[in-house]
């Protein structure tokens, strides 16, 4: 048997095996577009004026939202410019002060809070997608791909024995 021409193969095979993974792993994380590439920051939210009072009337404000989402380390910092005391979660934030929260491990929030209609408001923290993030993808999805090639290109193309050996 010929080791230069297994070893080609299945250097290869383990290339294409890495590739596909690779393509499997981007475009899955492309799709996801649920986790976040950027370094944890300061976040600030601000209750504008009216907002009480738009609550108290069944209605949102259009500047908030409803769900955010953050990445392990980001400060939330809640701004209230409104006449009322509002709250989220552990916040109180009394009218014209502001108070922050650390948002310190993954995990899906709904807090309480008196500046939306439906009283809730939800925080998604996950984990920042690092290159190493990326890289693992790509390795746990390439390189048994790639052996797999390797196996199967040796069944389905035989390497044949020269006379002689």
């Amino acid at each position: 048997m010929d080791w230069k021409i297994v070893a080609r193969r299945m250097a290869l095979s383990m290339l294409v095996g890495v590739v596909f993974g690779f393509v499997l792993s981007e475009v899955g994380f492309h799709f996801q577009k649920n986790v976040e590439t950027r370094p944890p920051e300061q976040v600030e939210l601000v209750i504008p004026a009216g907002t009480a009072e738009r609550v108290a009337q069944g209605q949102s404000t259009p500047s908030l939202p409803e769900k955010m989402k953050f990445v392990v380390g980001d400060t939330l910092v809640v701004k209230n410019e409104d006449v009322a005391t509002h709250q989220l979660g552990p916040l109180v934030v009394p009218p014209g002060s502001s108070a922050s929260l650390v948002l310190d491990q993954e995990q899906n929030y709904a807090f309480q809070c008196s500046f939306q209609p439906t009283k809730y408001l939800g925080l998604d923290v996950q984990e920042p997608l690092t290159i190493t993030t990326r890289l693992t993808g790509v390795l746990f999805g390439g390189l048994p791909m790639g052996a797999l090639l390797a196996v199967y290109s040796l069944v389905a193309w035989p390497i044949k024995k020269e006379v002689g050996e």
